[in-house]
């Protein structure tokens, strides 16, 4: 049973990915889930309001008192000062790199193109063999136009691709008014796969203490639908690897996902409820139900059930609401 899948120029041994989470914060973990079968891992994102805080610190510090005599402003040159996040941070790649046989995928949250990209080429210099871009972005301004939002997102994904050579993964939200063609720019412009979809985590309000309160719910296999529709849209339309981040908890959630054409699906949610043992069981129940059905690769399956196969496409389009909201019986 061939379960090997192509993912950003590289062979993995499976589909199943790790993705950015605690479970990827630590080199032994990273281990473990290698060893349950990861075809991959993503490290946890270096986040861009990490690395503004520690300059700021950093700057604050270096200038503290300098302004009491005239001549202590030359005291101390101006040299840059890496972040201890972003030190802490290729310590972890570089580690990762030397322990783990699986490809090894870096990952940058950030909303701006501002200088902390230089990390990008830091993270690869470190032995990075990918990095994944998480656009982490809501448009709350009410004068802020789509064509900014999307102008946003094409001038980070061209930035970090020009200061790197490794492939680029670009992790987004689905919220734009006309995906498809947005992702075929942010194809041009740079991104060598998607991860669909970023999971924007929406706060709670204490009616009590009238207080906003941050919320983390863990994703379920509900999740996964809006992942399947998009991806059974996108492929073979456009020439890029496509993951599936997001409602992956079972065999038959990954299952969905490599028919509707994904080449990987990405475990976060799942791990953290049931352990890194899941990734070993769900491998085991993949090939079970694959050797059932003869099925003998991954590539036989991926994309059979997306639109531009199946026998009724319209079932991804508008038309397929219609038809539930009619067919519905009390």
């Amino acid at each position: 049973m061939d379960l090997t899948t192509k993912y950003l120029g590289f062979l993995l041994n499976s589909p199943l990915v790790a993705a950015a989470s605690p479970l990827t914060a630590s080199v032994d973990s990273s281990k473990l889930l290698e060893d349950a079968g990861a075809g991959a891992v993503v490290l946890p994102s270096l986040f861009e309001e990490q690395l503004i805080s520690d300059s700021i610190e950093i700057d604050e510090r270096l200038n503290q008192g300098t302004y009491a005599y005239p001549e202590s402003l030359t005291y101390l040159p101006e040299i840059p000062f890496a972040s201890d996040e972003a030190e802490q941070y290729l310590d972890l790649v570089r580690k990762s790199k030397e322990a783990l046989s699986i490809p090894v995928i870096a990952s940058l949250n950030g909303y701006t193109d501002g200088g902390w990209l230089r990390y990008a080429k830091e993270i690869e210099q470190a032995g990075a063999d990918a990095l994944e871009l998480n656009v982490y972005y809501l448009a709350t301004d009410p004068d802020e136009r789509c064509e900014s939002v999307e102008k946003r997102y094409l001038d980070l994904i061209g930035t970090v691709k020009a200061a790197v050579q490794i492939p680029l993964a670009v992790k987004v939200g689905p919220y734009f008014s006309a995906f498809a063609h947005t992702a075929q720019q942010m194809k041009s412009a740079g991104a060598d796969a998607f991860v669909l979809f970023n999971r924007f985590y929406q706060p709670d309000l204490d009616v009590e203490t009238l207080n906003v309160t941050p919320n983390l719910v863990l994703s379920t296999s509900e999740d996964l639908r809006l992942r399947l529709h998009w991806v059974g849209i996108l492929f073979g339309k456009l020439q890029v690897d496509l993951a599936i981040s997001g409602g992956v908890h079972t065999h038959i959630d990954v299952l969905k996902s490599l028919m509707a054409g994904a080449s990987v699906t990405q475990f976060a949610s799942a791990l953290l409820q049931k352990g890194i043992p899941l990734l070993t069981k769900i491998l085991e129940e993949l090939t079970d139900w694959m050797e059932a059905h003869e099925y003998h690769s991954i590539e036989q399956m991926r994309g059979s059930l997306s639109q531009n196969r199946v026998f009724d496409p319209t079932h991804f389009e508008r038309v397929n609401y219609t038809r539930m909201i009619s067919a519905y019986r009390r």
